[in-house]
This record gives structure tokens, sequence and C-alpha cells, in this order.
């Protein structure tokens, strides 16, 4: 284990940003866990539906807060689009064969997960399983991808939206919502804000990778401003406390985006340029925590997308007990389930290791014929 820290540090190229690969791990795993906590499978009758706790336990909203880590991935994948960008202009590559490159990054690990999913999804109807049952669970593992689209967008729109002032995408959120909430408008025009919502932090994203947030200035005005938007909206605007979508809530703030919602990732993004010094100091003395970091990295899309299917994969084995098991199979309504399902979480975790070991491959960079052998660390994923 020491050999292989060391060589994940020696292998890391000096200019390398640690502390923007430490918060995009931080808000794969806030996802995660997010995911894992506030999705229950309830088993009711030989069907599974889809429950929350935050349905039935409203005042676990501020759990919400800490696993919405949405923005904070924005951020960094805005200042990681652009300064690639940058730098491939800067050795002469078109923009063509950087957006391919980055493109084949995002989706050829989702090309394995829809191809699985279909022979699964196959083979439950041809056995006869319920088909509302399959429909659910074929929607719990896809719809965690809609971000993928819209961070695909994003990116390939980078050289355009790279100089763009985050207050412009902002000012439309604010818009659309006075529309849709204060004077009637069609609810249709919400979906406006999937892509000008996450344009906010990928902008904010873009101005840190031109090096426009180098002060602690940002970072506060932004943290202290944000939170006071926020609470205010949610206070006295009517926007829901949860910043994740709850089952059956007239308003979600995430689907699609509303201002309090965007309001609170402005808050995420003001505590990750904060955090930054210090990630920075932290991971460059500590190389063992690094090399967590790095591996998260490494394999961040293989275990977004196989988590979901951990957490199915467990809730079906799970029904071969005699029973529903608590935390598990049960209706999420009351705390004995949340201390349930903390317990399950190491279990998901191994389900997790065991998709990650069939299918991370599909996520390591193709070398090219005539590129020598790379070290452990993948070096095209270590550069911009």
């Amino acid at each position: 284990m020491r050999d292989l820290v060391r060589r994940i540090d020696a292998a890391t190229p000096p200019d390398r940003d640690r502390a923007a690969d430490a918060l995009r791990a931080v808000a794969i795993l806030g996802v995660v866990l997010g995911h894992w906590l506030v999705t229950a499978l309830v088993a009711d009758s030989g069907t599974v539906r889809v429950g929350s706790p935050l349905r039935q336990m409203p005042q676990l909203a501020p759990v919400s807060w800490l696993l919405q880590t949405m923005a904070v991935f924005f951020l960094v994948g805005g200042q990681m689009a652009a300064r690639s960008h940058i730098n491939a202009l800067g050795r002469g590559r078109t923009y063509r064969r950087w957006l391919t490159a980055r493109m084949a990054r995002l989706f050829r690990p989702v090309i394995v997960v829809a191809a699985v999913w279909s022979v699964v999804a196959g083979a439950m109807l041809a056995s006869g399983a319920d088909p509302n049952t399959v429909r659910v669970l074929v929607k719990l593992v896809l719809s965690p991808m809609w971000f993928l689209l819209v961070f695909a967008a994003l990116t390939a729109a980078t050289p355009l939206v790279a100089r763009l002032h985050p207050l412009w995408p902002l000012a439309v959120v604010a818009l659309v919502d006075l529309v849709r909430y204060g004077l009637g408008g069609p609810a249709w025009l919400g979906w406006t804000n999937v892509a000008a919502g996450w344009l906010v932090p990928y902008c904010l994203g873009a101005a840190w990778a031109r090096g426009d947030l180098r002060g602690r200035t940002t970072g506060w005005a932004l943290l202290l401003g944000g939170g006071a938007a926020t609470a205010a909206l949610v206070l006295w605007a009517g926007y829901p406390a949860s910043m994740v979508g709850v089952p059956g809530a007239p308003i979600s703030n995430q689907s699609p985006p509303t201002l309090a919602a965007v309001a609170f990732g402005l808050t995420q993004c003001g505590a990750a340029l904060l955090l930054l010094g210090p990630l920075r100091r932290v991971l460059t003395r500590h190389p063992a925590a690094w090399a967590v970091v790095a591996l998260v990295n490494l394999s961040a899309m293989t275990i977004f997308l196989w988590h979901q299917t951990a957490l199915i994969a467990v809730t079906a084995i799970g029904l071969l007990a005699d029973g529903p098991l608590p935390g598990l199979h049960t209706v999420p309504d009351d705390p004995g389930w949340l201390l349930a399902r903390l317990a399950w979480l190491p279990v998901f975790a191994l389900a997790l290791l065991v998709c990650w070991t069939a299918f991370h491959a599909y996520e390591r960079c193709p070398r090219p014929p005539t590129e020598p052998p790379a070290s452990s660390v993948c070096r095209t994923r270590s550069r911009r």
C-alpha cells in the first residue's frame, strides 16, 4: 500500500490542483451517499415502489443540505473544462479533437450501464416480473444520468460560456421563477433552469480557471450571500427546505432547479473556494490522503453510474430473507428506519466495490499505439 501511495504521488504532475480533485471526489461521494440515504425501495405485495424519508420526516431536510453537492461538481467541472480547453489550444489541438476526448470519457462507461440494464430488464420481464417494478428500477438507475447530458452540453459550449459572467444565468433563473410562481406562467418554462441553473457554478469554475477567484473575498461573499438568499427564499418565498426532490411534493428544488437551489449552490461554491488552500496543504503533506482522492477520481464515473445498481442488488438479495428487512424494504416513516439504513451503508459499499471490480476497466483511458506504457495512474487523467 505504501508503494502504491508513493507511485501515485510521484505520477502526479507538479501543477495538478489536488484541491480541485478533492472537491470533485467529495461531490461524487455526496451524491452517492445522498441517494443511498433518501431512496427507499419499499416491497409491497410483490411490487417495488420508491419512497423517501424526507417525505415522511420533513425535519430531515438539513441532511439534504450536506448531500446535495452537484453545484460543487459543476464548479470543478467548469474549472477543469476551461483550463483543459486553454491548454488544448496552446498545444495546437482543434476544438473537435478536444471535445471528442472529453465526451468519450463521459459516455464510454454509460454505454456499458445501458447495455447491462437492457439485458437485466429484458430478463426480468421475460421471467414474469411486474412491469411497474421493472420500470421503477430502470428509472432509478437511469434518472441520475440527467446531469451527464447537462454537463456534456455545457462542456461543448465551454468556448462560448467560459467568459460569461455568472450573474447572467442567475438572472435567467430568477426571471423564470418569477414568471412561474409569481405570475402563474407555464410549468414547462422551468426547464429553462436546467441549463441556466447549472451554468451559474459552471461559469464560476471558468472564472476560477482564468485566475479571477484568487482572493478569499469572493468565497466569503458567495458563502454568506448565497446562504442568506437561500434562507430568505425558504422562509418567506415558499420554496421547499429540502434541496433534493421529494416524491409527491408540489415543488421540487431540483426538477427543475429553482432559484433557492441555485442560491444554495452558490453557498456551496463559496465554501469550496474557501477550502482550496487548506485542502492543498493537507493533500501535499499527506500522500495517502491524496492517493485516496486520486483513486476516487479515476473511478468517479464508475462509482456514480453503478451506485444505484448496488442499492438495487442488495435490496433484491434481501428479499430472500424471511420477511422485509428494516431499513431495506420497509416504509421510511420513522427514525428507526434511518438508523437501520445507516447500518446498510457498508453493505451497499461492498456491492458497489463488486460493480467497480467488474466495470471500472471501461473508465480507463485508452492508450494510443505509439504511447509507451502508462504508470499506475492514467497520465491523461492526471492532466487538465
